[in-house]
This record gives structure tokens, sequence and C-alpha cells, in this order.
């Protein structure tokens, strides 16, 4: 029997030396964005015309529309808007994001690209809402859904975090830690997975509900929660809090696996991720598991179409405080 070579090897990758080649400077990698963004011409983002215009000069933006007479670029109403940083470095950020399946540290992209590491840190955050595809049709199923926690370990905790859990009255166990509940689709291997604030009821067997089509297979662990979703799909469960994980075909460890990745990149890669944050991650993991099988060069269009109509601004990402933008730690993502 011949030896199946480790990983997806249908897939087209794309080395070092080609993404160089690919996007040798910032004139070739804006030419890119404009392909992915307008595929059928290039139109203006502010009224929709297709009536725009080169400026001779480019500035202070290389198009003006005739009609509205406003300027634009290929970042106005993407996550690169007001950004000064080329398109070259956001294309490379992209290609080490679409890559990097545990993640990556905004430590590696700041060394790679040669930007600041906030800055670095920054343009990640943008890169991980163009992963965020919606939420789509519900799953026709079968469909496994869990929940997980993340979060540190209790025994990493400073002193005074510890005391200040202990004087709350929290026990072990999930304590400090942040709830993330998610669905995958058997068939087709894609996942769709949320930050939520409690695993009770309407937050969990809500979002499964939500993503599947009624009367759809499902297939859970015993957590009373799930209970909710018997009326209106053919549930099936496996108790863990026996040693039961399959049962047939009811187990859940498709989504285990995907957790297991997830907490992967926390612990090795991010060490340390802000609850405020975490959604993004979420996203990230989630869209690239779900464009896994394309080659690397659609993966990276996915990502730049997927820029389109989203915004965050540095500042919405520092609201929290200074303590959540990467700088109090180089380890901090």
């Amino acid at each position: 029997m011949a030896h199946k070579a480790p990983g997806r090897s249908h897939r087209k990758g794309m080395t070092v030396f080609e993404l160089l080649e690919t996007f040798p400077d910032d004139d070739t990698a804006e030419k890119w964005f404009e392909e992915q963004r307008w595929p059928e011409g290039r139109f203006c983002p502010h009224c929709g015309s297709t009536n725009t215009r080169e400026e001779k000069d480019r500035k202070p933006m290389p198009y003006r529309c005739k009609d509205c007479r406003g300027h634009f670029s290929v970042k106005h109403g993407t996550v690169m808007q007001s950004s000064p940083l080329g398109c070259r470095k956001w294309a490379v950020a992209i290609y080490l994001m679409a890559t990097g399946i545990k993640g990556t540290a905004s430590m590696e992209v700041y060394r790679q690209i040669g930007v600041r590491q906030a800055t670095a840190w920054s343009m990640m955050h943008r890169i991980r809402e163009s992963f965020d595809a919606g939420e789509g049709l519900p799953f026709p199923g079968p469909v496994e859904a869990d929940e997980t926690f993340i979060g540190g370990k209790r025994k990493n905790m400073s002193k005074k975090k510890r005391r200040e859990l202990k004087e709350a009255g929290a026990g072990r166990g999930t304590v400090g830690k942040t709830a993330v509940v998610g669905v995958k689709n058997r068939e087709t291997k894609e996942v769709r997975a949320t930050v939520v604030p409690v695993t009770d009821t309407p937050h969990v067997a809500g979002f499964v509900a939500t993503h599947t089509q009624d009367g759809a297979k499902v297939y859970t662990d015993e957590a009373k929660v799930y209970n909710a979703l018997d009326p209106w799909f053919d549930h099936e469960s496996v108790n863990h809090s026996v040693g039961e994980y399959v049962n047939d075909m009811a187990h859940t460890n498709g989504m285990e696996s995907f957790w297991s990745l997830l907490k992967r990149g926390y612990h090795g890669t991010f060490h340390h991720i802000s609850p405020e944050h975490l959604h993004r991650y979420v996203n990230e993991f989630a869209g690239r598991n779900n464009i896994r099988d394309l080659d690397t060069a659609d993966q990276m269009s996915t990502l730049a179409q997927g820029m389109v109509g989203k915004r965050l601004k540095y500042a919405d990402l520092t609201a929290h405080g200074k303590a959540d933008n990467g700088l109090s730690n180089g380890l901090k993502q």
C-alpha cells in the first residue's frame, strides 16, 4: 500500500520564494488586492458608480469617482482603511495567518514584515475580521455540537488573581475562563463557533439551533442544556462523565479536535488571549478551518475579499485598557 503523505497533499501550497515573486513590490500587491476586490471592474465604494478614473499623481488617493467626486483607494471600506502600510506588507501578513494552522504570534509578524509589534498586533486583529464569513445557512446535518472553556490554569495565575477568586467564593475548574460554543457539519467539516457569556440553554442550545436545520441529526455530550434540542432535532448524546466517548455514530470528536487546535494556539503560540479579543481568535481558527482545503493562493484571495465592508480602528481595539494592546508583555497577543 502506497504511503499517504501527511497533511492535505491535494492542496497547492506557496513557498516563501513564490510569495516574494508574487508580491515583489507594493504596486504589484496593490493590483492584486484590486483584482480580489473588483474582479469585474473598479467601482466607487462611496456611491457604487463604475464611472471612475485614475488620478495622475495618485494623491491623496489613486482613484476619483466622476459621479460623486469622491476619492478612494483599494483600501477604502476595508479593514486596511487609513493604514499607512503598503499593500505588500498586508499581503505577507495574510499569507502568514492563512498558513499558520496553530496561529501566528504578533512577534513573528513584526519580525517578518519589519513593523512595530503593536502595529503587527493591530494588523492581525484586522485580518481576523476577514476570517468571519457571517452566519450562513443552517447546517443540514449531521452536526456535532460542543462547548469548551478558554483561559489560563489557576496554578499559573498570580497570587493576587487567585486571592480575588477566593474572596469571590469561586471554585476551581472553569473559573476565570471564557466559554465558547461551536457546531461542526460532519459532511463539509465546516465549523462555526462563538464566545458566550454563560453556558446556559439560551446561549448554548440557542446557538446550535440557529445554525442547524430543523429535524437534522445532532450529536452532543450529556450536558443538560442540550436536552432543549430534543423537540426540534434528532438528538443523540454520549456520556463523557462515565467514560463514554463514542456510541455508534454518536460522538463529538470533530468538535473536540477543533477545540484542541484552538487551545494549542492559546498555550503554544499566544500564551494569553484577553477575553475582550477572544471572539476574533475564535473567528480566525474557525475561518482557517473552513478554507483549509483551498490552495494557499485561494486562501489568501478569500481573506482579501473578506476584508471588504469591515472596519476596526486601533482605538476600538485598545478601548479595554492599555494592557490589552500587547505592549505590557512581548508574549501577550
